[in-house]
């Protein structure tokens, strides 16, 4: 795709969402199933059911996909996405390759010390590019995918977060 190709698609979008702002929020979900056969759940994605289990740090065989693994992989994959799109739109040719990486300290998962932070304590996103762009170039390019890469934001940003339990009866 090209730039010309990408604001095809995306003007009547970005037209529509200035003219009604509530039609640009949209509801995204994920859905899991707690099956009962051992520390797993079953996420369902749009290519397959993906099974997540303990990480083997916190007593997992690492057959299962450990949910932090996960997060790094939305990172990754929203940033390359982001910054793919971002490139197209400014003209700039970039290849490479995006890579995640976070610290967690198992003691606070596991309830091992109460200092210990249960998540990430810190996450690093990098990427290396093949371009013959110039560097003034490739900072426009990081300074909007660092904008518009929703995972990244919603990491940084925090945002408000609930929890709800709904029980039936078992049976």
């Amino acid at each position: 795709m090209d730039a010309a190709a990408l604001k095809a698609i995306q003007a009547p979008l970005k037209s529509r969402y200035r003219d009604d702002p509530a039609a640009a929020v949209v509801t995204l979900s994920a859905d899991g199933e707690l099956d009962g056969t051992g520390v797993a759940c079953r996420v369902k994605t749009a290519a397959a059911l993906a099974e997540a289990g303990l990480h083997p740090a916190s007593g997992g065989d690492g057959t299962q996909l450990c949910s932090g693994d996960m997060l790094l992989e939305a990172l990754v994959a929203c940033a390359g996405v982001t910054l793919r799109a971002v490139a197209t739109a400014l003209g700039i040719e970039a290849g490479g390759t995006v890579r995640a990486e976070g610290d967690l300290d198992f003691r606070g998962t596991l309830g091992v010390a109460k200092d210990a932070p249960v998540g990430f304590r810190a996450i690093r996103l990098a990427f290396e590019l093949r371009t013959g762009a110039s560097e003034e170039e490739v900072a426009t390019l990081l300074k909007l995918t660092e904008r518009y890469c929703v995972v990244l934001q919603t990491i940084r940003s925090a945002p408000a977060t609930s929890v709800d339990v709904r029980v039936a009866a078992a049976g």
